[in-house]
């Protein structure tokens, strides 16, 4: 037949119930199981069960033991002696001698759940003096009457957790006592920490000596302030300055940090937690010895009390240190020890130091891209005077791009964009200049007939076309130039190499020409 997974109950948890009023032996004799058993059997089921067998089975009731434990205790506590995994008496005899090494410290905190309360010690008495058989009762109860017969179980069971926890939870505290009692004679001893303090407390009464009057001191937390202030630029903060400040005229301040020490570690510490720990500290070593007067023949408590005294002894001594070492220390800085912890006194000191810290930073760089900045505006020694021998000619070549753009714009908009003047005059002169060079009117052409075979025409780099000047076409040039429209001054330099027009006066200032041989 398969499982019913039911959740059961026990003899003792049916008292009262509808349960004591219901008859399953009857349901058993009045029915035919065979049909059941057929329709309900599994695959791997052998052969069928003896029916009355299982009737007779099933009108043997569980014997009805006694139960000294409230249930849901009894459950709990059979959990617990599980985890154990030692026997009754093992469990006992080990807490009668402090066997630390029979027992586990987290079973002795779990166990210690479970000592006898006052009523169960009435019920133990109650089943000792009636002398009922120990087989009456469950090993939950037979622990506990086991468990009870201890002397002192309760001192005994928290002298046991005492002893095991005491190596750890010394070694957890004594750093934390250390770094308060550093950290706060380290910032009331720095005479650095409070240079820097008065040139804040300086600049403070001169922002506000004309609206709030001069202050006497200011709150540590104004420290963070000086990260929201900034400069009319608001390129940088008041403390970006103050570093500026300090670096220039008190360099003997930029390393005030350093007389700081363990800052970063007290700003962790619970100071109350820290020292409520030591109090249980020390009640559980006066028990301890209160134990041991009375059973000295511990060897356990022997050893430990010898080992332990002197450690227990530094660790109250400072305890007192780190608490007014402390105190002294946050009124000191005109704070409050009472509502300011180390949680929140020590951090406001590491936020102040992190943040000179990064504004020293900020203004090294800075320093090294102006200097950048300034070598690339400067350039190299031998290239000083390049730019303004360049710059000249540069703008005048922008000036030239710039009136030629606007020509060719006023000629897209008004103008065709064919080359014509009265009689196509222009464009003949174009063509003749293109095709003929430039020659003197005092010298005719037969000059040219007296030069040896060979011989080429010596041609002079300048010549003149001012006043005075007898080239040919140079008035027929005039005259058409003072005709036609401005898009002629493109045309012309386009199609002649090297001429320069005067704008407002059109006469030609200079020209530089080469003079080759006339076509034969």
């Amino acid at each position: 037949m398969p499982v019913f997974n039911w959740v059961a109950l026990k003899p003792s948890q049916i008292d009262g119930t509808v349960f004591t009023e219901l008859n399953d032996e009857k349901v058993l004799q009045e029915l035919d199981m065979s049909d059941f058993e057929e329709q309900f059997k599994t695959k791997a089921q052998g052969p069928g069960l003896d029916i009355s067998a299982l009737k007779v089975k099933a009108t043997q009731k569980a014997p009805n033991k006694v139960t000294l434990m409230e249930s849901n205790r009894a459950k709990n506590l059979a959990i617990t002696l599980r985890k154990g995994g030692r026997s009754i008496q093992d469990i006992c005899t080990a807490i009668e001698t402090y066997d630390q090494q029979a027992l586990s410290l987290d079973f002795l905190e779990l166990l210690l759940r479970f000592l006898p309360t006052e009523y169960e010690r009435t019920l133990i008495g109650k089943f000792e003096r009636d002398q009922q058989p120990l087989e009456e009762l469950s090993d939950e109860d037979q622990f506990m009457i086991r468990f009870s017969k201890i002397p002192r179980l309760a001192e005994r069971m928290n002298v046991m957790i005492f002893l095991g926890n005491f190596n750890d939870t010394a070694q957890l505290l004594m750093p934390q006592l250390n770094a308060i009692i550093a950290a706060s004679m380290s910032l009331k001893s720095s005479s650095k920490l409070r240079n820097i303090l008065e040139i804040v407390l300086a600049f403070g009464n001169y922002m506000n000596s004309s609206k709030r009057g001069a202050a006497y001191g200011f709150r540590l937390q104004s420290l963070d302030a000086l990260l929201e202030m900034k400069s009319t630029d608001r390129k940088q903060t008041l403390l970006h300055y103050l570093v500026r400040v300090i670096t220039e005229k008190y360099p003997e301040l930029t390393g005030f940090h350093t007389e700081l020490h363990f800052l970063d570690k007290a700003g962790t510490v619970s100071l109350d937690s820290v020292l409520q720990d030591v109090r249980s500290l020390q009640q559980g070593m006066e028990l301890t010895r209160k134990e041991f007067m009375r059973q000295d023949d511990s060897p356990v408590l022997k050893d430990f009390l010898k080992v332990n005294s002197e450690v227990m002894e530094k660790l109250q001594a400072d305890s007192k240190t780190a608490k007014e070492a402390y105190e002294s220390a946050v009124e000191y800085f005109g704070e409050n020890p009472k509502t300011s912890p180390p949680t929140t006194f020590f951090p406001m000191f590491m936020r102040f130091i992190r943040a000179y810290k990064k504004a020293e930073q900020d203004i090294e760089l800075w320093k090294k891209q102006e200097a950048v900045a300034k070598e690339a505006e400067s350039g190299s020694p031998g290239s000083e005077d390049q730019p303004q021998v360049k710059l000249p000619i540069q703008k005048a070549k922008r000036q030239q791009m710039d009136m030629i753009a606007e020509l060719k714009k006023k000629q897209m908009v008004k103008e065709p964009l064919i080359y014509e003047g009265k009689d196509g005059a222009i464009e003949d002169i174009i063509s003749d200049l293109r095709n003929n060079p430039y020659r003197r009117g005092d010298k005719g052409r037969g000059s040219a007939k007296k030069r040896a075979a060979g011989q080429s025409l010596q041609v002079t780099p300048d010549i003149s076309l001012g006043p005075g000047s007898t080239y040919n076409h140079r008035q027929q040039v005039k005259d058409t130039l003072s005709q036609v429209s401005v898009r002629w001054y493109l045309a012309l330099s386009s199609c002649i190499p090297g001429i320069r027009l005067h704008w407002r006066g059109w006469s030609l200032l200079e020209t530089r020409a080469t003079i080759s041989p006339p076509p034969r």
